[in-house]
């Protein structure tokens, strides 16, 4: 329906920002290395720093989330989203710019917790699929638009640029949400008068072994993705032969492809189920993993392909899994479990980055050296994520918008 539609979009939208707001730091890697004159492990601390604080802050959200209108609340933490990528933008130095991505992290967390919060309340589990498929493939356009276009715009003037456009493009995406966001408020109604204190919030998901098995399952796919994704940049500029310029095309070729292939895994997922779908977009995943991992110069055409096959296939993982985790908390207790899970995911992927920068050491050449390493380890991680997905249940099936007539906000 019309009403579910802009809400998708609308959270797309948010999406497309936050993804951008991380990645654009990625490909910007080899820039700020020379610009900054800074070492492997502490451009692994920059892009850390942000899944750090965006856990951290996910953490405390799980205590405050449920307390509140979804609208009200995720208003708030986008205007200190965009105040921290203005802070972004702004910074002279790279310790200026490690305590701005820190306090772009800090918001960025919640707002990606809040996004899967609205879906799971707004969206029945039949159509969860398809709907995790539209905004999680924002995604993709970040990678065909987003990061080239703020790559691009780099090149003209400095690496500030990227941060400043995204800083304007959050403005108008705050009105999306104003507009197009609906009151949500269900979720307090369910709990009444009484709202859980921090102990019962931390019992609620950790006494319940589905959910722990669904928090699990995203520690091992951002250890197994996370270890890989944010030195694949300078990996390709020092091992492989790209150009700075040609990095683009890995995101441009990655995004172009998964524009299309996410709503299709999102139909899938839908159709055939969460875990057969996950199942075998996980597997296929590990491939060009083992693949890149091991390259040498190569020419652009097959690294492309090679690397296009790995965003396919990651993105088609993550659409499953997203709606299987989602529907595993009721709406009473779903933002405070989404936001552990976020919190989860953004330090497991700051610490696969991290632990990643530290087995990775510059040659006399300037390549990365114990990238085959990393590689290892991560199809591993990535492997044992098959079994221990089997072991989750969906409890959640229906939608609150669905409850009340179409038009109406869902008030206490």
């Amino acid at each position: 329906m019309k009403k579910e539609r802009l809400l998708l979009w609308t959270l797309a939208a948010v999406n497309f920002t936050h993804i951008v707001d991380f990645m654009i730091m990625m490909p910007l890697g080899p820039q700020l290395m020379r610009v900054f004159a800074i070492s492997p492990q502490q451009f692994g601390l920059l892009v850390s720093s942000y899944t750090f604080s965006a856990g951290i802050s996910s953490f405390i959200g799980a205590f405050i989330l449920d307390k509140y209108d979804r609208r009200s609340i995720f208003l708030w933490v986008f205007v200190g989203f965009l105040m921290g990528t203005l802070a972004c933008a702004l910074s002279p130095n790279y310790g200026f710019l490690l305590a701005a991505r820190i306090v772009s992290g800090l918001f960025g967390g919640l707002t990606s917790a809040l996004i899967f919060a609205v879906i799971g309340d707004a969206v029945p589990d039949g159509r969860r699929g398809r709907a995790m498929g539209l905004v999680m493939g924002a995604f993709s356009v970040a990678s065909v638009f987003g990061v080239p276009f703020g790559l691009f715009i780099a090149s003209l003037s400095s690496w500030h640029a990227p941060f400043f456009f995204l800083a304007v493009l959050a403005v108008g995406i705050l009105w999306l949400i104003y507009r197009y966001v609906p009151s949500i408020t269900a979720h307090l109604l369910q709990q009444g008068e009484g709202r859980p204190n921090p102990q019962q919030v931390i019992r609620r998901v950790t006494g319940n072994a589905n959910q722990m098995r669904a928090i699990s399952l995203t520690v091992l796919m951002m250890l197994g993705q996370f270890m890989i994704i944010p030195f694949l940049s300078p990996f390709m500029v020092s091992n492989v032969g790209f150009s700075e310029l040609e990095l683009t095309y890995i995101y441009m070729a990655g995004g172009f492809f998964t524009v299309f292939t996410s709503p299709w895994v999102g139909r899938l997922t839908d159709k055939y189920g969460k875990v057969r779908v996950f199942s075998v977009f996980m597997t296929l995943n590990v491939i060009p993993i083992g693949i890149l991992t091991h390259l040498g110069v190569t020419p652009v055409f097959l690294a492309l392909f090679v690397s296009t096959v790995f965003f396919i296939t990651s993105n088609g993982r993550m659409v499953p899994a997203a709606a299987l985790i989602t529907g595993t908390a009721k709406p009473e207790n779903r933002g405070s479990f989404l936001s552990f899970n976020a919190a989860v995911q953004q330090l497991s992927a700051g610490l696969a980055s991290f632990l990643a920068g530290m087995v990775l050491v510059e040659g006399a050449d300037g390549r990365l050296m114990n990238f085959e390493w990393v590689g290892y380890l991560a199809i591993l991680l990535s492997l044992l994520c098959i079994p221990l997905i089997r072991r989750i249940q969906v409890v959640d099936t229906e939608a609150v918008l669905e409850k009340v007539p179409a038009g109406a906000t869902v008030e206490k």
